[in-house]
């Protein structure tokens, strides 16, 4: 068999040369000359995976390596009895620690405590689930919206969204749906961001038109809301510039880009295609992964025993994943002419670094500090109290 994949997957080629002949490609490369012949078919959410790229192709297997499928006509390869799987859940645990970064920075920047504070999650799935566990180690007071999970379950501690809006901050973790009766397209537009207090700060990972762009510019530019944070925009990758210097923390849609949580992906999608076509699975390639940069990490020697905890958990993630690395880059984005911008957003994307997830990290703990402990290990660091 021929796959074609998408090169900026980790390990993606040698992870699918069980198959046969691979042939990896830049995401542009994609295209329905490149995918004629194959038989697999691996991209990522870039990819738009339609009739007009698959028709008159041999494709009988296509996998997105992301948690998202609104990229994939999923009705047409039904259509075309064309296997298809994505990878729900792989970087849940990339996107939470994004969220334990932006927390902090957040909390430093605008000189408040998290503990005591209210944080409304919208979905709470995979990636939801894990924000509610770390605001909650942190001493935040958590509000949980999430409708079809609430029928699902019965559970009563699942909200209204309306009864979110007094929270000090909302983040949001849905799909992108336009349809049915929790359409998410525009969830957030302009009557429903002005119900959120003022003091309010909103964050979104899950898909740019989940918030109504112009509208959050004309809010945070009329002062309603305190602050925003935005790794996802709509019309990606032409963002809106405007938005990017108002909001508090802007990034290229990495939240979910740690190495890990890309390798996951591949994983889950091999799997599926071993599956589909009757395959013994047989991965076997732990030894090409590379060493974490930070194996082990503790406090900063120059932080005093005065220090907040907040400051302390700030000073330790960084040292994992500096958010404000990938908040400069984007806002770089500014001093490349309009035709570029498009071209450098993209970049970002393709040619990010490698970021380790933090269970690959020993926090070494004095025991003056071991209350960090159960907070660090939510997180998902390995800790030694000494």
């Amino acid at each position: 068999m021929k796959a074609v994949v998408d090169k900026n997957n980790p390990l993606v080629a040698e992870t699918f040369r069980q198959f046969g002949e691979v042939l990896p490609l830049g995401t542009k490369d994609i295209t329905r000359e490149s995918v004629r012949n194959a038989d697999i078919l691996v991209v990522r959410s870039e990819t738009k995976v339609t009739r007009e790229l698959l028709d008159g192709s041999s494709v009988k297997f296509v996998g997105t390596a992301t948690i998202g499928t609104d990229h994939v006509d999923a009705e047409y390869l039904r259509s075309r009895h064309i296997g298809f799987a994505s990878a729900p859940g792989s970087n849940a645990n990339s996107v939470a620690e994004y969220m334990v970064a932006s927390l902090l920075l957040l909390a430093r920047r605008k000189g408040f405590s998290l503990k005591g504070k209210t944080i409304g999650v919208v979905g709470v799935g995979n990636v939801g689930s894990k924000v509610v566990r770390n605001a909650q180690a942190m001493g935040m007071t958590v509000l949980k919206n999430d409708p079809p999970l609430a029928r699902a379950t019965g559970d009563s501690s699942f909200l209204p969204l309306g009864e979110l809006m007094d929270a000090d901050i909302i983040t949001l973790h849905v799909p992108l749906t336009k349809t049915g009766p929790d359409a998410t397209h525009h969830l957030f537009d302009a009557p429903r961001i002005h119900k959120m207090k003022r003091e309010a700060i909103l964050i979104n990972t899950a898909r740019g038109s989940v918030i109504e762009g112009k509208a959050l510019l004309n809010t945070l530019a009329g002062g309603h809301l305190a602050g925003a944070v935005l790794d996802v925009w709509e019309n990606e990758p032409a963002i809106d510039i405007s938005l990017l210097e108002k909001a508090d923390i802007s990034t290229s849609h990495i939240a979910g880009y740690s190495f890990d949580g890309k390798l996951a992906a591949v994983r889950q999608i091999y799997s599926a295609a071993c599956k589909f076509f009757g395959e013994k699975e047989n991965w076997g390639l732990e030894t090409l992964i590379p060493k974490p940069a930070m194996e082990r990490i503790a406090i900063p020697p120059e932080l005093s025993r005065n220090e907040s905890r907040e400051e302390i958990l700030y000073s330790l993630v960084r040292q994992c994943y500096d958010i404000e690395c990938d908040d400069r880059s984007l806002r770089d984005i500014r001093n490349v002419s309009e035709e570029e911008q498009r071209l450098y957003f993209r970049r970002l994307r393709t040619e990010y670094r490698i970021r380790r997830e933090f269970f690959n990290t020993t926090v070494e703990l004095p025991v003056r500090m071991n209350s960090l402990r159960e907070i660090l290990t939510a997180f998902g660091f390995r800790v030694e109290v000494s």
